[in-house]
């Protein structure tokens, strides 16, 4: 299949991945998700009064801005580089790079009218289109506007077009891509915001360009950059988003790019109050009638109804136009962002649409930078970038130099993995419920794990009680688990089996979860926008198991094993450092660090933690936090899917084996399995 017709036919699963089910088979989630969001934002009034806003508008900005890991302190040189111009009627387009992050190069197109003076300037940020700032979709606005005498800057986005992990245009930088930054507490809205930012520099250093006249437009995931980068830089004096307002609940249910996601949005506020941050700067959102659910026209009055009245506070009005389209920049929507500009940027008009000039856009080749894929090999992509921030990051952690120095930390370091991984719910009443299992040996338990959410769990009777296993599979769920080898073995050691079925996934997997290589990514996702990652949950579902075991039984087993083989161990080795009724760990297969310099393979979304490599520290940390109980770890696999060998699998547990050491237990910690 062509290029194309691959990333465009998977932007549309994206933006129509509304989910159809049956009896459950992920219904008991998506609603718990959703009273959660609901609950969350139960209380938003629009602001009272200019004052009532000023202090929302503080709090919210911080908010924002430590949901995307903050901003560097001082910027760099852009230091930009010209690398070809040719000329067309009335204009010539340079192809440049400059730099927006130490070692970061951004790819762009100027488009520089044939004309005297200062112009007014319009930054484009593209959105899920194959070819990011090369695709004709995209030329076409930005030679509609050059010709009608702006200034264009077009600018691929951080692992689109020219900057994606491959040289080839058409490649997508969202789901494991766009994982990998998550771990370093820098997700790609943030680092978006960060660039345009960077971009809107470059522009106002350029000496055709008035630096009091900028604008910015893009449409869906361009339209959420143009968002965000409008709320958050006040030198943008019109923002043109354009098929992508709606509102943070409606993405719930639905899919979206993880570059529009905000980590814990919902926890602090909702889009309209984000509109309302540029509402009296020029604000027209377009909508199309026939778009995906969380871009609809209903779902998007509700945000822009915010942002007018924040609008009206100041004296000014916002603008929602509507048109009978697709989700798309098509030429009308063009046409209307003509007119909103030139109101805003050039004080002519009244806003009304404007006719766009011939456009013939260019092959896409002519407007490489890097033709015949020429870009350097060592160019920092999305997960290098992510990689060189984890090894900067781990430098700065420190290092127990003695038992005490230890026991003093650990209460320390097992609060911040809590609130990394989203916090402790109130313990409310399990509602136990107790079935016969298939024989007279095992029967079924079935608990709420919190209000309004149930699980299931399967367990052995033994004859011999003293001895439980926990045996978890996110991927083949309690059944595969119950019946596989290990479960099996752990029997034959005398050991009794429970194997809960976990949220999200077995039975309550959500059946159209699955995009690209991410088999969880819309759970995960509608998980990370109330501030509660799916690995936090899962955690949680294995300590209510406990405790639903511990009600049943009136106490639990002197010896309690949590096993979890490939991307449940990371899950296993959570629960044990957070829950001491554990006695012993292991985790076979498991994910052995989140630093990784390619996207992740074989993982799941849900063990993606905005921030924990920043906030807590990796996967030996986690496993550092079980010390002195046992620990096993059997085998491993790097970010990028493939076994760690011996030394690697020794180096991912090192700061593991000092703690183990400092604690005088040592043997308790076993590596086996490495693969040379």
């Amino acid at each position: 299949m062509h290029r194309r017709t691959l990333i465009v036919t998977f932007c549309l699963l994206l933006l129509n991945s509304r989910l159809v089910l049956g009896q459950d088979n992920g219904a008991s989630f998506l609603s718990f998700i959703k009273n959660q969001a609901q609950t969350l934002r139960a209380g938003d009034v629009p602001p009272a009064s200019i004052d009532d806003w000023k202090q929302r508008r503080a709090a919210l900005r911080e908010n924002l801005l430590k949901a995307w890991g903050g901003f560097p302190e001082t910027d760099c040189d852009l230091s930009p580089q010209v690398l070809g111009t040719f000329q067309r009627d009335g204009y010539r387009v340079e192809k440049l790079v400059f730099q927006t992050r130490p070692g970061v190069w951004m790819t762009a197109n100027a488009y520089v009218p044939d004309q005297p003076g200062k112009r007014p300037a319009i930054l484009q940020v593209h959105g899920h289109w194959a070819g990011a700032k090369q695709d004709p979709a995209v030329q076409s606005r930005c030679i509609g506007s050059v010709k009608l005498g702006y200034f264009v800057l077009c600018v691929d986005a951080f692992g689109s077009g020219e900057r994606a992990v491959g040289k080839a245009l058409g490649e997508y930088h969202g789901e494991m891509t766009a994982a990998t930054v998550l771990p370093v507490g820098l997700p790609l809205s943030g680092l978006q915001v960060y660039e345009n930012r960077r971009a809107v520099d470059y522009l106002r250093s350029r000496p055709e360009v008035d630096p009091d006249r900028i604008g910015i437009t893009g449409a869906s995931g361009g339209g959420n950059q143009t968002m965000y980068a409008g709320a958050f830089d006040e030198r943008l004096k019109c923002v043109v988003p354009t098929c992508s307002v709606g509102n943070y609940q409606a993405y719930l249910g639905a899919a979206c790019c993880f570059c529009e996601v905000v980590p814990g949005a919902l926890r602090f506020t909702e889009e309209g109050d984000v509109l309302g941050l540029a509402a009296n700067r020029g604000l027209m959102v377009t909508s199309a009638t026939k778009d995906a659910f969380q871009f609809s026209v209903d779902e998007a009055r509700k945000s822009v109804a915010r942002a007018e009245a924040i609008a009206r506070l100041f004296g000014t009005s916002t603008k929602h136009t509507i048109i009978e389209s697709p989700h798309d920049y098509n030429q009308e929507m063009r046409e209307a962002m003509y007119g909103w500009m030139a109101k805003h940027l050039k004080g002519e008009g009244d806003g009304s649409p404007i006719p766009e000039p011939p456009v013939q856009p260019e092959p896409r080749e002519m407007l490489l930078c890097y033709p015949n894929e020429s870009r350097p090999d060592d160019y920092l992509t999305i997960p290098r970038f992510a990689a060189t921030e984890a090894i900067r990051l781990a430098e700065q952690r420190p290092v127990p130099a003695d038992r005490a120095e230890w026991e003093k930390a650990r209460p320390k370091r097992v609060e911040s993995l809590i609130q990394v991984l989203g916090g402790q719910p109130e313990r409310t009443a399990l509602d136990l419920a107790v079935e016969p299992g298939n024989s007279d040996k095992d029967q079924k338990l079935a608990f709420n794990v919190e209000p309004g959410l149930r699980t299931v769990a399967r367990r052995d009777l033994p004859e011999k009680p003293g001895r439980l296993a926990i045996v978890l599979d996110l991927d083949g769920g309690l059944e595969r688990a119950w019946s596989g080898d290990l479960a099996t073995r752990l029997r034959d050691g005398g050991w009794a089996v429970v194997t809960p079925e976990l949220r999200a996934t077995g039975q309550f997997a959500d059946p159209r979860d699955k995009i690209g290589h991410a088999p969880d990514h819309n759970t995960a996702e509608w998980s990370i926008w109330i501030g509660r990652p799916l690995l936090g949950q899962w955690v949680w579902d294995v300590r209510r198991t406990l405790d639903a075991i511990a009600e049943r039984d009136g106490s639990l087993p002197h010896d309690v094993l949590i096993t979890g083989q490939g991307t449940a161990g990371l899950v296993a080795l959570c629960a044990a450092a957070l829950d001491e009724r554990i006695t012993r760990v292991t985790a076979v297969d498991s994910l052995g660090s989140y630093v990784t310099d390619q996207p992740y393979r074989g993982l799941r979304m849900g063990l993606m933690v905005p921030g924990i490599l920043r906030d807590f520290g990796d996967v030996g940390e986690i496993a550092a936090l079980v010390a002195p109980r046992p620990v096993t770890i059997q085998g491993g696999v790097s970010g990028g899917g493939q076994p760690l060998d011996t030394a690697r699998l020794t180096a991912a547990y090192s700061s593991t084996r000092k703690v183990f050491e400092l604690l005088e237990a040592p043997s308790v910690l076993l590596l086996q399995g490495g693969r040379d």
